[in-house]
């Protein structure tokens, strides 16, 4: 099999990179996920190079060819070159020489084969000669291409071993390139080795989890995974009452045109709870921003009223989560699609050129004005919302009085 050419093989400077790297020599390949996607249609953004080069070598050979050099993964053999049409990380040929199930110590090869059987998924250990464009395939991943199918390269059990986060990688992995049901082998050493999710920072599985939720449609995917209990040891929230709101939830989505979001996506399989929500945020280290989103979004406080409203009080993004989640009518949530939040026309100084004087009751009135203000459906007009101050304004000097 050999691989189509495509866009992304032609990249500015892209030619310069590999001739540094000896790919007349056969010192450097494209593998894995740009080798895959290619091979199945799919429009590639990141490239990966694999080469022979030890990281020293890859940096001055970048150097003579004057093409930046970004050592970002130093200890794992990976240097980013750095071209106009976009980075490209260069890694060289690894073997494992101890595991622990989070971290590898490893050492150089000039071995393809030997390297590729480090990696997790038949699929993703694919190589192509970036001359020739032949694949080089050692397990079998071709075949698994064409049907569909995700396997662990080896034994399920060795690989899990080496770095249990391959346990969620491969239901995420099988819910984007998978068809009909998951390869038994593989799917029994996931069940049999859940608890190894635990020894995870809390960090890599909720970058794991967000990036199978924003998937297009992840729903029967995570309902196998609650069902053989995959999650439990480090999510016990998430049931299967959260992935039938999930399946809501995308549904709806789908209905109003809006844009995927994972961390929705992530309340709707959670109760829909505030309290839970801030303590699942907090469990998988999400930022503050991230923490604020899903916290908001467990709360249906204000989805019976107006989504301008809801919006203006909370933020367009918060209001749509909340509408989403609550079932809102499809119209509902697109009345939200190119809302922009109005400026409240008022401020207390013009209050107190009313009459008020400066205190704790102009604070007090200004709210009311702008909830009346909202309620009105945010009026332009200058002479409208002046009288909605000057009757409040006017009923607070009567009874001051």
């Amino acid at each position: 099999m050999k691989l189509p050419p495509s866009p992304w093989q032609t990249r500015e400077s892209m030619a310069e990179l590999l001739s540094a790297l000896g790919v007349e020599a056969g010192d450097t390949r494209y593998v894995g996920g740009c080798v895959r996607d290619t091979l199945l249609g799919l429009d590639v953004s990141d490239v990966d190079l694999a080469t022979r080069l030890e990281p020293e070598a890859v940096v001055e050979r970048l150097g003579k060819a004057r093409i930046k050099a970004v050592p970002t993964g130093l200890a794992h053999g990976t240097i980013t070159a750095v071209l106009g049409g976009g980075p490209i990380e260069v890694t060289t040929l690894r073997r494992d020489v101890s595991t622990d199930g989070r971290r590898a110590t490893i050492a150089y090869t000039d071995d393809w084969r030997e390297d590729a059987a480090r990696r997790d998924f038949t699929i993703n250990a694919l190589s192509a000669d970036p001359l020739t464009l032949a694949v080089h395939d050692y397990f079998g991943g071709e075949a698994d291409l064409v049907a569909r199918r995700l396997r662990f390269i080896g034994n399920p059990l060795t690989r899990i071993a080496e770095d249990h986060l391959r346990i969620l990688r491969f239901f995420r992995f099988h819910a984007r390139f998978g068809e009909g049901e998951p390869d038994e082998a593989a799917l029994e050493a996931c069940v049999a080795r859940a608890n190894d999710l635990m020894a995870l920072s809390r960090e890599r599985i909720a970058d794991e989890l967000l990036k199978l939720l924003a998937l297009p449609a992840p729903a029967g995917t995570l309902r196998l995974m609650v069902e053989r209990g995959i999650l439990r040891p480090v999510l016990p929230e998430i049931v299967m009452e959260g992935v039938d709101r999930l399946d809501a939830l995308v549904a709806s989505e789908i209905a109003a045109g809006v844009e995927t979001a994972p961390l929705r996506r992530l309340a709707a399989l959670l109760p829909p709870d505030v309290e839970i929500a801030a303590a699942v945020a907090a469990r998988l280290r999400l930022s503050k921003r991230a923490a604020k989103r899903l916290i908001s979004a467990a709360s249906q406080e204000g989805t019976a009223d107006a989504p301008e409203a809801l919006a203006f009080r909370i933020g367009a993004e918060e209001a749509t989560d909340r509408l989403l989640l609550a079932q809102a009518p499809a119209e509902r949530v697109k009345a939200l699609a190119a809302w922009e939040k109005p400026i409240f026309p008022l401020t207390g100084g013009d209050l107190i050129a009313m009459g008020l004087r400066p205190g704790p009751v102009v604070a007090s009135i200004l709210r009311k004005v702008e909830r009346a203000w909202i309620q009105g459906g945010f009026s332009a007009d200058p002479e409208e919302i002046r009288k909605l101050a000057r009757a409040r304004v006017d009923q607070a000097l009567r009874d001051r009085q």
